[in-house]
């Protein structure tokens, strides 16, 4: 492919690592706010009979589902926002996942046995964070839509200044009676021009003195 000299790449438009971390954030939100409505804030980190069909709702899970889907939908204004939105799902997940499996006794070694489960994470839970940190790494390396920008597009861009003459009419101007001076290359003014009273033959005979002429009767 052959760019023209002078053309740069540039991110242009809603980008879809945005519209993924939108609808992520719009999901967490209201998941979070249904926990709520099922569960109240009672027994904040414990054990919740009340669930979300498969998954667990207590207070603490809850909050925690809440603040992801707030942070999503502030980051979703800006690719590069956006993307850091991912890598934070995928890295916070991610652990959420590896922590899951521990409980689930999958991974034997549980450094973290002694804090319990304090969002009462089951299987449906461990498996569905994995799924959730796989969305937060296709966000985030998620390609973005790029366009070439020419140069007589940038300078299309730029706002262009329109320059207003108004010009008043003839009969707002001052009128004189002075006769105008005429200013030389120089800059010498030069003697303005004076109104000849001797009128040309039209036969070119040379210059006439014009008479006034008399009405009969008077003296010459």
């Amino acid at each position: 492919m052959v760019h023209a000299k002078g053309a740069r790449i540039r991110v242009r438009g809603l980008q879809p690592a945005q519209v993924l971390a939108g609808l992520a954030g719009i999901a967490f939100l209201v998941v979070g706010i249904i926990g709520f409505s099922r569960t109240g804030f009672g027994n904040f980190a414990g054990h919740n009979d009340v669930g979300f069909w498969r998954f667990s709702a207590n207070p603490l899970m809850s909050l925690v589902r809440v603040v992801t889907g707030v942070v999503g939908l502030l980051l979703a204004f800006g690719s590069g926002r956006a993307r850091t939105f991912g890598w934070l799902l995928f890295i916070g997940y991610g652990l959420l996942f590896v922590w899951g499996l521990m409980i689930d006794g999958l991974i034997s070694n549980n450094p973290f046995a002694t804090a319990g489960n304090p969002m009462d994470l089951g299987p449906a839970d461990t498996w569905l964070h994995l799924g959730v940190a796989a969305l937060g790494l296709l966000i985030a390396v998620l390609p973005a839509r790029r366009t070439i920008l020419l140069p007589e597009d940038e300078t299309a861009d730029e706002p262009t200044v329109v320059e207003q003459r108004t010009d008043r009419p003839v009969a707002d101007r001052p009128v004189t009676d002075h006769p105008v001076a005429d200013r030389t290359d120089d800059g010498v003014t030069a003697e303005p021009r004076r109104r000849s009273f001797l009128r040309r033959d039209h036969k070119g005979r040379g210059p006439e003195v014009t008479h006034e002429e008399r009405p009969p009767g008077l003296a010459h």
